[in-house]
């Protein structure tokens, strides 16, 4: 059973940045995507950004709401994937999510972490 950690969110005045971090466990694939999601107030969830690993070498696609201010990254000896949010606007709060697939991107993901929020004040 693969477990999922986000952790690193809270309250932040616009301008400013957070770095969440998804530290998982459970798994054994050397292959794997790993996305970052968000749901603000009365909006539909949307991804942010996601990861895909193979042997150890990881390619990243952040979708086009956030290019330029986020990045991800990860940490393969921690297990642990990373969310830098720079630039942060007042539309960017939300519980942001981390999920995980056994497989490349683009099939879904079956895990899904508890969720971190973060607050951007204007």
């Amino acid at each position: 059973q693969v477990q999922l950690v986000e952790s690193g969110g809270g309250s932040v005045q616009a301008g400013g940045s957070l770095r969440l971090s998804c530290t998982a466990s459970g798994y054994t694939n050397r292959r794997y995507c790993m996305g970052w999601f968000r749901q603000g107030p009365g909006k539909e969830r949307e991804g942010v950004a996601r990861i895909y690993t193979f042997s150890g070498i990881g390619s990243t696609y952040v979708f086009d709401s956030v290019k330029g201010r986020f990045t991800i990254s990860q940490d393969n000896a921690k297990k642990t994937v990373y969310l830098q949010m720079n630039s942060l606007n007042p539309e960017d709060t939300a519980v942001y999510y981390c999920a995980y697939y056994g497989g490349p991107c683009g099939s879904g993901y079956p895990y899904w972490g508890q969720g971190t929020k973060v607050t951007v004040s204007s």
